[in-house]
């Protein structure tokens, strides 16, 4: 990809480059909680893709899940100057240190699933509303009763959103009963598999309605892959985000339904829509930018995917 410096490296490492070609470009700075996982690879393809036209410069720094090497990113593309800096996933309330510098260097801060708060310029891709397709045909499939299992991730505000609206949605089904676990990044495919593999010691196939719900899709394909070597085909399983993986679970079925996030088109806007925020200064008014989110499940993957072929690749 053009122009873009990319992969998982410390964060001096990554801005040292960075600060050896941003005097000639403009910088944007991407902080990405997990730049390796498939929807946070597409969010970056669509930025770049739009920095290119702009004639920007791009700089991705992986903070691995971890919210004090994104502060520690922020500030130093701060010191560098930016032109902007897209925090992905990062709630605005753990990345104050770094809203703070940004701030008083006055370079706007975006965020992909972070939410509005602080001085957080514009936001997309909120977890949230990308959910609640999921998560209804989730409960109508379970007929009122029977149990979950829930693998959440607490460090990032979308999946915080997306287990909301889980919780919000299932009290209405008191006969459900929902059991969370909280997987790792890294670790997620792992923590998944670990997961599924105690909760389906304790829900034998047959005794009951049994559904596996991945805040987004990772853990719920490594919980696939335990479902698979115990040859269990009772357990329906969801995710959100709709990545290459989940995609072909569904075509073999062997996922129920996940409701497919464009990243690509999400990165794309919002870094088109830094020109925006950047000609009105001190004018512009906070806002989100949504994307909807499309569900695909087995009885519609075949025409997803004829509709967005490049969604597999």
């Amino acid at each position: 990809m053009k122009n873009l410096t990319f992969g998982v490296f410390a964060v001096a490492l990554a801005l040292s480059c960075a600060h050896a070609s941003a005097a000639d470009k403009p910088l944007l700075g991407i902080v990405s909680i997990s730049a390796t996982e498939a929807n946070n690879v597409r969010y970056i393809q669509g930025a770049t893709k739009a920095a290119d036209e702009l004639g920007w410069k791009v700089t991705v720094v992986d903070a691995a899940g971890n919210a004090d090497q994104a502060n520690a990113a922020i500030q130093n593309f701060a010191q560098l100057g930016a032109h902007a800096i897209v925090d992905m996933v990062f709630p605005f309330s753990s990345i104050g240190a770094g809203l703070a510098a940004a701030g008083s260097a006055s370079i706007p801060v975006v965020t992909w699933g972070g939410g509005l708060g602080g001085t957080v310029a514009a936001t997309n891709g909120s977890g949230g509303p990308m959910a609640i397709p999921v998560v209804d045909l989730m409960l109508k499939n379970m007929n009122g009763k029977g149990s979950i299992l829930a693998l959440t991730y607490h460090t990032g505000e979308v999946c915080r959103n997306r287990e909301q609206v889980m919780d919000e949605m299932a009290a209405k089904y008191p006969d459900i009963k929902v059991t969370k676990n909280e997987v790792r990044i890294p670790g997620y495919f792992e923590d998944g598999a670990q997961y599924a593999n105690a909760w389906l010691a304790s829900h034998p196939a047959g005794a009951e309605n049994l559904a596996i719900w991945g805040c987004w899709d990772d853990p719920a394909i490594g919980a696939i892959g335990s479902l698979r070597a115990q040859n269990r085909t009772d357990v329906m399983v969801y995710g959100i985000n709709g990545n290459a993986q989940a995609l072909e679970n569904i075509k073999n079925g062997f996922m129920t339904a996940t409701a497919w996030q464009d990243s690509y088109t999400e990165g794309y806007n919002m870094t088109k829509m830094v020109e925006e925020i950047t000609a009105a200064g001190k004018s512009w008014t906070p806002k989100a930018a949504e994307v909807p989110a499309v569900l695909v499940t087995k009885d519609t993957v075949a025409d997803f995917l004829t509709k967005h072929p490049d969604a597999i690749q």
